[in-house]
């Protein structure tokens, strides 16, 4: 077995580039329920660059990191076409007794 990789160390800059927003919704109000937050991402982040950020700005552990990408949608606006564009969103899972409070801010 190959020891895990770990990565390279992030600047506080990259941090925030990568998490871009919280996302509060409906879902991701229930998933707080079970130590789970979800985040609007950048789309060049990685599962890695995503779980180091969340560690560094919240001051957590997480347990894993769950991604995917949304693609925007095609829109109508007073007879223009136009297009929303694509995002990711990232879900983290947080160790038990570990949690994020949005509401602070950071």
């Amino acid at each position: 077995m190959s020891a895990a990789k770990k990565p390279a160390a992030m600047s506080r800059a990259r941090m925030y580039e990568v998490i871009r927003a919280p996302l509060v919704t409906e879902k991701s109000t229930h998933q707080s329920e079970h130590s789970q937050i979800s985040f609007k991402v950048s789309l060049d982040a990685t599962k890695p660059e995503i779980k180091q950020a969340v560690e560094g700005l919240f001051k957590v552990k997480v347990k894993a990191v769950n991604t995917l990408r949304v693609e925007g949608k095609n829109k109508m606006f007073r007879g223009m076409r136009g297009r929303r564009s694509d995002w990711k969103k990232a879900i983290i899972s947080l160790v038990d007794g570990e949690k994020i409070d949005l509401t602070t801010g950071l």
